[in-house]
């Protein structure tokens, strides 16, 4: 029989000696009256807040003193496990077959391929595809890329390419560049001798100011060797036959339209000069070749 019953009378509850829990600890469950010990257990121990800040203190400390004896060996767990699944998802089928480049020539489309680094059967899950589209960004042949993972085992790599538009020389070096001046370090000059060739120092960054109304004039185009900046200021035109071009450091294309007209009057392109001057617009200076008449001939602008 229980030492005492919910809601009995102290005067009626018997002697408690026997009953092992020290009453200092019971929680009340009257006035003046302690829980019995065959009452609802409690919902269990209690810490002070010091002593569980002890505790935890001690378990972060052993799992410092464990991650640093295993040297890294969770990590090693996690990787284990990922490998683990990406093999299991590739002999499920899903693992690399083929990889498509798309918006590449043919002569880019090698360095874009090797850029990527993908290898046959690997995992398809597995492929990093951020790393992939930063890896193939850095080809000089690639303004920008897309990569995208088709199930169960394609890759395609969908690359808006840089056109190449001059082989640039400066200090005895040659490369080819784009539109914007930037150098396609991949490009061999020696596969293009469609380009143009500009020459100095600056002549990248000042391409696309003079390219446009040069490449308008087919005639013109086709007779030029180079493009020289001169000072980095202006534009030689050095053409085929040993003749130059003086351009100005601005109004290139109304200098041009001059040209246009002296040679629609005179046939300047086709019969040759050593030199011609188109720096003043109001005074245009036409040099003729060896063996013509010394005296440079001074040609008057319609328009002054």
């Amino acid at each position: 029989m229980p030492a005492a019953v919910r809601g009995t009378r102290r005067d009626d509850a018997r002697p408690r000696a026997q009953v092992a829990v020290a009453p200092a600890r019971g929680r009340a469950t009257g006035k003046g009256s302690t829980r019995p010990a065959s009452g609802r257990a409690p919902a269990g121990p209690s810490f002070s807040p010091k002593l569980a800040a002890a505790a935890f203190g001690v378990i972060v400390v052993a799992g410092v003193a464990i991650f640093l004896g295993t040297g890294h060996r969770g990590e090693n767990i996690v990787s284990g496990i990922q490998t683990g699944f990406l093999n299991q998802t590739a002999a499920a089928g899903f693992k690399l077959r083929a990889v498509h480049v798309q918006g590449a020539s043919p002569i880019a489309r090698a360095d874009v391929l090797k850029a990527a680094h993908l290898y046959k059967d690997q995992p398809l899950l597995g492929v990093d595809m951020a790393r992939v589209r930063a890896d193939v960004e850095k080809v000089g042949w690639v303004k920008e890329a897309r990569i995208i993972r088709l199930l169960p085992n394609t890759v395609v790599i969908a690359v808006t390419e840089r056109d190449a538009q001059a082989v640039w020389q400066v200090n005895g070096r040659t490369v080819v560049i784009d539109r914007k001046g930037r150098i396609i370090p991949e490009a061999d000059p020696m596969r293009f001798p469609e380009l143009p060739l500009v020459v100095g120092r600056g002549a990248n960054l000042a391409l696309a100011e003079i390219m446009t109304p040069v490449m308008q004039r087919p005639k013109l185009r086709q007779r030029i060797e180079a493009l020289v900046r001169v000072d980095g200021r202006r534009w030689d035109l050095r053409l085929k036959d040993g003749s130059i071009v003086q351009l100005p450091a601005t109004n290139e294309e109304q200098a041009l339209m001059q040209l246009d007209e002296l040679d629609r009057r005179q046939r300047l392109l086709d019969l040759g000069f050593a030199r011609i001057d188109l720096r003043d617009p109001e005074l245009i200076a036409v040099r003729p070749r060896a063996g013509a008449p010394a005296a440079e001939q001074q040609l008057v602008s319609e328009g002054a």
